[in-house]
């Protein structure tokens, strides 16, 4: 179970649209909270991999070279 606190403003403008579209404000904040952390999700990974880029531990490659690689290079 979790409660939040949101500033009023976002409150109504949440209140408004699950009105206006018959869903749950509920739904809503579980959609939001979803995306978002599937955001962070992307973003941490991301960070990760540019660390080990960055200290020699991984290589990256180019689109032409990956393409080579697949034999999809014209």
């Amino acid at each position: 179970m979790l409660a939040i606190r949101l500033p009023d403003e976002i409150e109504a403008r949440l209140e408004t649209l699950a009105k206006r579209t018959g869903r749950t404000k509920t739904f809503y904040a579980r959609e939001a909270i979803v995306q978002h952390l599937e955001d962070l999700e992307d973003l941490y990974l991301a960070e990760r991999v540019v660390k080990r880029i960055q200290s020699g531990k991984e290589q990256s490659a180019g689109l032409d070279e990956v393409e080579a690689r697949l034999g999809l290079a014209d």
